[in-house]
């Protein structure tokens, strides 16, 4: 991880939905942290020294099971904040967070976001409604993980990245879906086959791009719908 001085940056949708006299008092706190895909910010167990909110790509919060396999539950681009213990007052972390794709982002410092927040203003407001889409989240990935097919699953969170990462493009071996997704490798390959072939995306040699967002949406469960609504909700009060 590399860190930069201060910056002044309001590509973060959520820090974007602070009123301005809270942001400018936060600025000169922060500061920009780089991580390269695959890179494990916090793992389960982690104390929380640092909010982070991404400017772009993507960070895969990961429930680990007794035998090190992980399932994906739920996915923080700018529209979030990695961190949660810090609002919740938990102290360590619960999952662990990984970078999905390169991401960078705005890190807050336990103390200052801890200073901020006692305040009870406008950033603690935003952060515990956060806190409430984030629990729909990781709740929506439980349901969605028990009930619904591979397929569904698949095109949800196909959907789910391309509105975190803001492209249409992007780089994911099968093994890697697999595992956020909680299904085996063999299905993973069955079912994007037969999604290719509805024309719904292409997929060659770990390239995976969206051709038909309709089309995706229309396949995806109700998920992908419950998960954007909550965020849409929280951006907009």
């Amino acid at each position: 991880m590399r860190h930069t001085p201060a910056v002044g940056l309001r590509g973060s949708r959520l820090l974007a939905a602070l009123p301005r006299q809270p942001f400018e008092r936060l600025r000169p706190q922060m500061r920009l942290a780089q991580f390269p895909k695959g890179r494990i910010i916090y793992d389960v167990g982690d104390e929380a020294h640092d909010a982070y909110f991404p400017l772009g790509g993507m960070l895969s919060l990961l429930s680990l099971a007794g035998d090190g396999s992980t399932v994906e539950v739920a996915m923080v681009g700018i529209e979030g904040m990695a961190g949660i213990p810090l609002i919740l007052r938990g102290g360590r972390m619960p999952f662990r967070v990984m970078a999905q794709f390169q991401t960078h982002a705005l890190a807050l410092g336990a103390r200052a976001f801890r200073a901020e927040f006692a305040r009870g203003e406008q950033f603690h407001d935003l952060m515990l409604r956060y806190a409430h889409t984030l629990v729909t989240q990781v709740a929506q990935s439980a349901v969605c993980n028990r009930f619904h097919s591979v397929e569904e699953r698949l095109c949800r969170w196909l959907l789910i990245t391309r509105d975190r990462v803001g492209a249409d493009t992007f780089l994911l071996t099968q093994e890697f879906i697999s595992q956020m997704i909680g299904a085996p490798r063999t299905a993973v390959t069955m079912t994007a086959g037969r999604v290719q072939r509805r024309g719904l995306i292409s997929y060659r040699r770990g390239r995976i791009t969206i051709l038909d967002t309709r089309g995706l949406e229309a396949a995806a469960c109700e998920c992908y719908r419950v998960v954007t609504r909550e965020i849409e909700q929280l951006l907009a009060a």
